[in-house]
């Protein structure tokens, strides 16, 4: 019974706040629409303020802002009135963000910001407050009640800012025309900044290349092959790339010859080996690797021999 009533509390938890994220479309006005492009407008950068669990979201939406091309400052409240203000400049937007608008700490800092003649966005649930009467455009946030069974802890309320604050990035981003390749300039450590920017150069770079020639013995062929580490050698013919010889291809000759010194490479390689261009995205490679069901491709450049991309390569790089 215990485990039945847990699982109905979450249940009726997430309905809640479902239902209050699916009525911020209808909440939706020009409002919206003109704060958004009067940030996309400004030459300055987002400022957003709030107290308690309103603050914390601010630091999310300043992150989600900062990493779609928008800059923007976490700036507490209750800090701004003890000197923090100094953080806001001339043509910067400031957004404060407040369930009911009416909290002491706001009060005394929304006639700051009017005075500095910045304007001001209210992220509010209360249109009619002090907070929505004295800002320049209102993003409504409006909640029917919390999801907390007291109807005190801010838990819908917060879900309700925190897509609001997406939304508003969302359509920046729309705005300024923001690519993947934008992306990747704010989010160049981890997988993430990874697919974005390595290429498949960055991996041959650090790989050996094996290499043998058409006419190399199978003694040759295994010594390239343990040598450089990868599991493969490419077969070269005058900087052509031929074929590919794989341990695999080395597994099956032994077990289908018991003398091999009358094999040449050009007799056990693989022909039309699978190529990727070396200045390809390594992320590029996943697919090739998966539709073929091999672990190896073979990077060319100008029709030349690259270098090998190994599948450990992309798990090690973190990309897959």
């Amino acid at each position: 019974m215990l485990q039945n009533n847990i699982i109905s509390v979450a249940k009726e938890t997430i309905s809640n706040e479902a239902k209050a994220v699916e009525n911020l479309k209808n909440l939706l006005d020009q409002e919206f629409s003109d704060a958004v492009e009067h940030i996309y407008n400004s030459k300055g950068r987002v400022i957003i303020t709030g107290i308690g669990k309103s603050a914390v979201i601010a630091t999310k939406i300043v992150a989600t802002l900062n990493s779609t091309g928008t800059p923007s400052i976490f700036m507490h409240a209750a800090d701004a009135i003890h000197g923090d203000l100094g953080i806001i400049q001339e043509n910067d937007v400031v957004i404060c963000i407040s369930k009911s608008g009416n909290t002491p700490e706001i009060k005394v800092l929304v006639p700051l910001i009017k005075n500095f003649k910045n304007k001001l966005i209210a992220l509010t649930g209360n249109k009619n407050s002090f907070l929505g009467q004295q800002a320049d455009y209102i993003l409504n946030a409006y909640i029917e009640k919390e999801a907390c069974p007291n109807n005190l802890a801010p838990t819908t309320s917060t879900t309700a800012q925190l897509v609001m604050g997406d939304a508003l990035a969302v359509c920046l981003l729309h705005l300024k025309g923001f690519t993947s390749k934008d992306f990747a300039k704010y989010h160049p450590g981890g997988a993430l900044g990874k697919k974005l920017y390595l290429r498949i150069s960055d991996i041959t770079a650090e790989n050996k290349k094996p290499k043998v020639s058409p006419e190399a013995s199978i003694n040759e062929v295994i010594v390239e092959i343990s040598e450089k580490m990868l599991g493969v050698t490419a077969v070269i013919d005058q900087e052509k790339i031929v074929g590919i010889i794989t341990d695999g291809d080395l597994r099956r000759m032994l077990s289908e010859n018991t003398d091999f010194s009358s094999l040449k490479a050009k007799n056990i390689m693989g022909e039309n080996p699978k190529l990727i261009n070396n200045n390809a995205m390594a992320v590029d490679a996943i697919e090739l690797l998966e539709t073929n069901e091999i672990t190896q491709l073979i990077a060319e450049e100008n029709g030349k021999y690259a270098g090998i991309v190994h599948l450990h390569n992309l798990i090690k790089e973190g990309i897959l």
